[in-house]
């Protein structure tokens, strides 16, 4: 029984090397992981702009059909640069 577990931990260490390779050649080629942003860097700045008017998170963020929590992390991105 030891022998057959042996053999699939191998086999499990072959899977992850092998992903791992696969992934580190996508990402040398240029390929994007995860989701793609909501707001490129245009909506960003004019979205810093609308909270240095005064107009609140929640009116921009239905603005631009995102969430309040993106609106607060562009203003905090906004304020550390």
């Amino acid at each position: 029984m030891q022998i057959i577990a042996a053999v699939a931990e191998f086999e499990r260490d072959l899977l992850i090397e092998r992903t791992l390779s696969g992934i580190n050649r996508a990402k040398a080629a240029g390929k994007q992981f995860g989701r793609p942003p909501v707001l490129n860097a245009e909506k960003r700045a004019e979205v810093l702009k609308r909270l240095d008017a005064g107009t609140s998170v929640t009116e921009i963020a239905h603005e631009f059909k995102t969430t309040r929590q993106t609106i607060l992390r562009v203003r905090k991105s906004g304020i550390e640069l």
